[in-house]
């Protein structure tokens, strides 16, 4: 097992290489850079070009990427031109309130995810089963900013249930930890919903598409037969060996946590990571930009390596070479 992961890091050397290569390649054929990208209409030829010599602009791409990749190696990602500051700092700022709603959203997906498989699974072509499946359809039909903003316009202006964005009141004062929790809470429950609705649609139907096989099998046939009862047969032998191949997908996981959802953090107005990564992009800051972009890279060939892992830990019968 030591081996083959440290064999697995070391392959993701020359990965990392070819994704920085690409990365840099695609922002350097974007038209316009961070100085344009003000549309300050004071700014004169004289000035821009001053600017773009500060900023390292001026020079060729091939030389801005070994400077920049070995600025990389030495754990520096830059500075944000935007937010003047490194863009470390940057994403420490930001990525933990995108990691708030994705692990919750997570928890529930998953939950909801399982129950409602299994009992679709167990019902097949029942109204339980019909209702799901247009459930699973309906959350994997409609784009996300269309769920939140509907919700937004039922629960928050209609029925002024929760808050329309943010992720606190404004200028209220959390005298207490728990004043400011509960403020939070109220303010991430609709983001937490509509990413909990994309998630387990999705899941649902896997959960579902693999509880179907499994209880075709001899093994819960013969359990069946030795009088066992049905909730331990489900839920004990059919279930356990369903969740296998599913246990990979918490791998994958692993950058969305950290990603934040870009387009729901625009929607809700909330403080994450995506919605900073998006005005990155608006606003050509290339080092936050590039760097964060590397970071979901990385996270997302840990998050392979965890998935392959947690398969072989799983199935002692396959072995990691």
């Amino acid at each position: 097992m030591k081996q083959y992961i440290l064999r697995r890091l070391l392959q993701m050397i020359p990965t990392l290489i070819g994704i920085s290569i690409i990365v840099f390649a695609i922002s350097a054929m974007v038209p316009g850079d961070y100085i344009t990208g003000k549309d300050n209409p004071n700014m004169t030829a004289e000035k821009e070009a001053q600017l773009r010599h500060i900023y390292g602009l001026d020079q060729p791409e091939y030389k801005r990427y070994f400077i920049w990749a070995g600025n990389m190696l030495q754990g520096n990602m830059g500075e944000s031109l935007q937010h003047k500051q490194p863009v470390t700092q940057v994403i420490s700022n930001y990525v933990w309130n995108s990691v708030i709603i994705a692990f919750f959203s997570l928890i529930f997906s998953w939950i909801i995810a399982v129950f409602a498989g299994v009992f679709s699974a167990k019902f097949q072509y029942s109204l339980f089963d019909k209702l799901v499946t247009l459930f699973i359809f309906l959350c994997m039909s409609l784009p996300s900013f269309f769920i939140g903003l509907l919700l937004i316009k039922i629960f928050a202006l209609d029925l002024g249930l929760f808050p329309v964005g943010g992720m606190t009141t404004a200028g209220q004062s959390h005298a207490g930890s728990w004043t400011y929790v509960l403020d939070v809470a109220e303010h991430m429950f609709l983001p937490v919903l509509v990413l909990t609705m994309l998630s387990t649609g999705s899941l649902t139907r896997y959960f579902r598409t693999s509880m179907l096989e499994v209880i075709r099998q001899d093994y819960i046939r013969t359990a069946r037969a030795k009088g066992l009862k049905e909730r331990t047969v489900i839920f004990k032998h059919a279930l356990r060996n369903a969740l296998i191949p599913a246990i990979t997908l918490l791998g994958f996981e692993l950058p969305a946590l950290f990603g934040g959802a870009i387009i729901l953090e625009k929607v809700f107005v909330w403080p994450g990571v995506g919605q900073v990564y998006l005005e990155s992009i608006t606003m050509r800051d290339y080092p936050f930009m590039l760097g964060f972009t590397i970071f979901l890279a990385i996270l997302t060939l840990l998050g392979n390596l965890l998935s392959d892992v947690l398969y072989g830990v799983a199935d002692p019968r396959i072995r990691l070479k």
